[in-house]
């Protein structure tokens, strides 16, 4: 269980009489997946980081919690991947492949010094590394809303304004803020953030857990309009989900207190194998889902601030790419946020580098991913899923190669500066 230190953090200022002020190198509005990662690896660089959520990390989340090659790879590198192993949440060493009555198993090989993949529950990871942000000697401060931020008289963030559950006002400052707060986050609506790229939105997902089952790897089960599949996890349960096209889940969407037997229903009728190896189980949770979700790209930062995570980046969730797009590019904020704290490099420089190298990690993803949301013939289907396989042993590889925060990177600043003059 993660520990949850300053919850009123000692103020070194009083804006008046009943607001409590602190000042900190960084704030970070959200405290999970990106957020957490982002604040443990400043906070191990030495910096003061305050993390702020509105909830807390030991508190469920949607998420169908699929972590690639390439999320594993991060945790291996931050030595935080036994930590989460040792949890519970299975080791996955094979997926396989099923279609039109046939089933292709594969076995997980190592790539970039890992052979297995995970789907642990996210109020156990993002607990754990909440925990070990604060390990590490980052501040958070939970059940506290974000809303608004502050600004010098230049228009620079400069910090944020915040409530309590219990109404008390709080002003955070910092040099500057991060917005790890989500698809819907705040931050980004604060600061006016720009959508730069923008593509229409696909499908839906309807999942639920299931237990009694002796789950076997992952399962990917694809058809003419349909995606479902299995991923084990905490508890000797697996998240088993269905993506369809939004109008061919409208009966699940619009079925109100029978939505689980509606959706049911629904695998039965486009994957009723897997329909009927859920039936033989148990189902342990109330169906969980969305529908429509985005696919668009942010203008990652600003004066003083910067995005990360579905705060600056969403896509659909049809790749399950969600939680390693976070680790991907909390490190890469983390590289330039350290580079301008320790004055190596200006700001703008320095986010203007994390834009060009996120928006290049990111594309042949995203690009797949939107692909699959349009839902192809089921052998294309079948054939994008395979280059999606290579994109992400690529992923993992480049991952598995990037330096040490801890170390420095003088002639890439070097380069950076002579590219802006």
């Amino acid at each position: 269980m993660a520990r949850y230190i300053d919850r009123n953090p000692v103020p070194t200022g009083l804006s008046d009489a009943s607001t409590r002020r602190s000042h900190h190198d960084v704030v970070v509005v959200g405290a999970r997946c990106a957020g957490a990662a982002v604040a443990r690896l400043l906070a191990r660089a030495g910096h003061d980081v305050v993390m702020v959520d509105r909830s807390h990390p030991a508190r469920d989340t949607s998420s169908t919690h699929s972590l690639s090659r390439g999320g594993v790879v991060q945790l291996q590198r931050w030595g935080l991947l036994d930590d989460v192993v040792a949890t519970g949440t299975p080791e996955i060493r094979s997926v396989s492949f099923h279609h039109d009555g046939e089933s292709v198993p594969h076995v997980l090989r190592d790539r970039a010094g890992v052979d297995f993949v995970i789907a642990p529950r996210r109020y156990v990871l993002d607990a754990l590394l909440a925990d070990a942000a604060v390990a590490a000697g980052a501040r958070l401060v939970t059940d506290t809303t974000v809303t608004g931020v502050l600004r010098d008289t230049g228009g620079r963030v400069i910090g944020v304004t915040a409530r309590d559950a219990d109404g008390t006002p709080r002003e955070l400052m910092a040099h500057l803020v991060i917005g790890a707060d989500g698809l819907r986050s705040s931050v980004a609506r604060y600061v006016g953030a720009q959508v730069v790229e923008r593509h229409d939105p696909t499908g839906a997902c309807f999942y639920t857990y299931v237990g009694d089952v002796d789950w076997d790897g992952i399962q990917l089960h694809v058809e003419d309009d349909a995606f479902a599949g299995v991923f084990p996890t905490h508890h000797g349960e697996a998240c088993v989900w269905l993506i369809r096209p939004v109008d061919q889940l409208a009966p699940v969407m619009r079925a109100g207190a029978d939505r689980a037997p509606a959706w049911l229903s629904a695998l039965d009728t486009t994957v009723p194998e897997l329909a009927r190896t859920v039936e033989k189980g148990r189902i342990t949770a109330p169906l969980r889902g969305y529908a429509a979700l985005p696919n668009h790209l942010l203008r990652p930062s600003g004066p003083g601030w910067a995005l990360v995570g579905d705060a600056g980046y969403h896509r659909d969730p049809v790749t399950g790419h969600g939680m390693t797009d976070a680790f991907r590019d909390a490190e890469l904020l983390a590289d330039a946020v350290d580079r301008v704290l320790r004055r190596s490099c200006p700001e703008g420089v320095a986010m203007a580098r994390y834009e060009r190298e996120r928006n290049a990690a990111l594309a042949p993803i995203f690009t797949l991913t939107r692909a699959l949301g349009a839902f192809p013939p089921a052998r294309e289907f079948l054939e994008l899923q395979t280059r999606l396989s290579r994109a992400l042993d690529a992923e993992a590889l480049a991952l598995a190669d990037r330096p040490s925060l801890d170390g420095t990177a003088a002639d890439d600043d070097e380069d950076d500066l002579a590219r802006v003059a």
